[in-house]
C-alpha cells in the first residue's frame, strides 16, 4: 500500500513491506528527515524503551519519494494502522539515536 503525501506527518511511525520502521522526524517544503530502522525489524511495542534506531544514519529525501514506498499495517498497543504517532519522548530519542538534530535544524531553516 502507497501513501499520498499529504498522509506523511512529522511525529509518526510507519512500517515498510520489507519491515522497516521509519520515523519522521522533520518536514519543510517538499523535502523531510526520518530515521530507518534496519530491514526485517521485529514487531515493535513503543512501551519498549529501546528503539530500533541506535546507529542508523537518519536519511534526507523529498517527501513524494517517501510516500511511494510500500507500507503495511501494524500493531503497536493493540491498535492496527498505516501510522502511529510517536511521544515526545519517543521523538526525542529517535533523534538522538540516529544524531539528526543539526540536519533537522538546517532543513528547518533552509
Amino acid at each position: 500500500m502507497r501513501l499520498k503525501e499529504k498522509e506523511v506527518q512529522v511525529g509518526y511511525l510507519y512500517l515498510t513491506s520489507a519491515n522497516q520502521y521509519r520515523a519522521v522526524l522533520a518536514m519543510k517544503g517538499e523535502f523531510m528527515i526520518y530515521a530507518p530502522s534496519l530491514e526485517g525489524a521485529p514487531p515493535l511495542n513503543l512501551s519498549v524503551t529501546r528503539l530500533p534506531f541506535a546507529n542508523q544514519p537518519f536519511k534526507k529525501c523529498q517527501i513524494i519519494t517517501f510516500a511511494k514506498k510500500e507500507y503495511q499495517l501494524f500493531n503497536i498497543n493493540g491498535n492496527d494502522a498505516l501510522k502511529h504517532q510517536l511521544d515526545e519522548h519517543h521523538l526525542a530519542t529517535i533523534i538522538a539515536q540516529c544524531n539528526a538534530k543539526s540536519a533537522i535544524t538546517t532543513l528547518l531553516t533552509d
